[in-house]
């Protein structure tokens, strides 16, 4: 592992939120669910779709808590949280740890029950990796962006090829003992 770059690696990685197994989540004693909304669960700026409250509905039925964290303003995040029915919490300045901390709070989870699922390793990963908590890094769901987003992928780029091959390297060691 990279020392320089681990802060920024995730748990896990995967192609969309909606493709986690969420039911294995749970019977590891995950009971609260940590959410950026743009490029995560909707395209960036899209308002909830019947595909993710479909996923909320289905998460709540399994016995998670959810909870959406959003760098985005009330007028955003309250009119999509109360669409697929989950706690929130807005400008939530992450990398910051606070606001992760408030999500937990609100769920009445801690770092030991709780996941949390985003698509940007510099705000998003970091940010829980900071908080303790294990992260998801899923693809962004529409490849339009703002600039400052684009030149962001750019360097994740290069966190996520040095993720990879430490990911490989650590498997091939794992087969080897």
């Amino acid at each position: 592992m990279r020392p320089l770059l681990q802060p920024f690696y995730p748990s896990a990685r995967v192609a969309s939120s909606y493709d986690i197994a969420y039911e294995a989540l749970y019977q590891t004693g995950i009971r609260g669910l940590i959410y950026d909304i743009d490029n995560t669960l909707v395209p960036h700026g899209a308002p909830a779709d019947e595909k993710a409250v479909a996923l909320f509905a289905r998460l709540h039925e399994i016995g998670f808590q959810t909870c959406l964290i959003s760098n985005n303003q009330l007028p955003r995040v309250a009119p999509f949280a109360q669409a697929v029915d989950s706690m929130f919490v807005e400008d939530a300045h992450k990398p910051s740890m606070k606001n992760y901390q408030k999500a937990m709070q609100l769920m009445g989870t801690d770092t030991d029950s709780t996941y949390f699922i985003g698509d940007q390793l510099f705000t998003d990963i970091y940010g829980a990796n900071r908080t303790g908590i294990p992260s998801i890094l899923v693809s962004p769901i529409h490849p339009k962006e703002e600039i400052q987003i684009v030149l962001k992928r750019y360097l994740e780029r290069i966190v996520l090829f040095f993720y990879d091959r430490d990911q490989k390297k650590a498997q091939k060691k794992r087969k080897t003992t």
